[in-house]
């Protein structure tokens, strides 16, 4: 695995590290995103999701488990939570493999519930709060 970090000293730089982040999606679709809750999981999302061209309204999916965008070019970009997740079980109740082998985009967040159903080629994204309140992105990407 390749590793990478970017450093987001604050919100204002939140698209830039999103346009920072981008070039490692050539590597895999599928991006697992972890961190403790507040370190900007989301936040990160959002700006990336912008980055890709997304016109709908980005917001955490903890209660649907999952959203779908749509960008300006009709691709579409899938967005899960596990956070409410009791086992990796339901993951796959709610269609799962169908997500992960669509072709498409897939952030997940909070996918600690369900590692086991990770595919091995997914990047690894870890963010974390420093307690100058900046964020550290750390990427783990297979390598081609």
């Amino acid at each position: 695995m390749g590793k990478a970090e970017i450093v987001i000293k604050s919100l204002d730089e939140i698209e830039k590290a999103a346009e920072e982040f981008l070039p490692y999606l050539k590597y895999s679709k599928v991006v697992a995103f972890y961190g403790e809750m507040g370190a900007g999981k989301t936040t990160f999302i959002k700006a990336l999701c912008a980055c890709l061209g997304v016109t709908d309204m980005v917001n955490s999916p903890t209660f649907s488990i999952i959203n779908e965008y749509f960008t300006s070019k009709r691709e579409l970009i899938y967005h899960l939570d596990l956070y409410r997740l009791r086992n990796p079980e339901e993951l796959l109740d709610i269609g799962y493999e169908d997500y992960l082998q669509s072709g498409n985009y897939l952030f997940i967040e909070w996918p600690e519930k369900a590692e086991s159903l990770l595919s091995p080629e997914c990047i690894l994204a870890r963010i974390s709060r420093n307690s100058d309140e900046s964020r550290r992105l750390n990427i783990e990407f297979p390598e081609v």
